[in-house]
């Protein structure tokens, strides 16, 4: 695992907690690709929660960063966004929420503004491309 204390912005890059979630899901990939004796990653799918604040800029860039000099180098990663569900506590109804589009969310069944939540919120590798 890359261990960095401090980057200095200015430089080119700054500390984001993009970096220990992509280093994880890329240990990850690196195992699995290891135990199947992959040469090479091809590819690779990320599902990740309309709701997560990872931001697909520095994902991909951390992405790359990680790839260098692997089995991985040069492969492709695609990712998915997962839309943001939740439960309302009040009366159980399940519903899409767009927060970009919705401040203030209501259920609209009954109007409840307490909520769970279902899916949007996670990230996990969905698919790699091997060989």
């Amino acid at each position: 695992m890359i261990q960095w204390e401090y980057i200095d912005a200015r430089k080119g890059f700054c500390i984001l907690h993009e970096l220990p979630v992509i280093q994880s899901l890329f240990d990850i990939c690196l195992k699995h690709a290891r135990s199947n004796k992959a040469r090479r990653i091809l590819s690779v799918t990320l599902k990740i929660g309309e709701a997560s604040d990872l931001q697909e800029e520095w994902i991909q860039r951390y992405y790359e960063f990680l790839c260098k000099d692997t089995i991985a180098e040069g492969s492709k990663l695609v990712i998915e966004r997962v839309p943001l569900f939740v439960r309302c506590k009040n009366c159980e109804e399940e519903f899409h929420v767009d927060l970009r589009r919705e401040k203030n969310v209501q259920c609209p069944k009954c109007g409840g503004t307490s909520f769970g939540y279902v899916s949007g919120r996670e990230y996990s590798v969905e698919s790699m491309e091997i060989v």
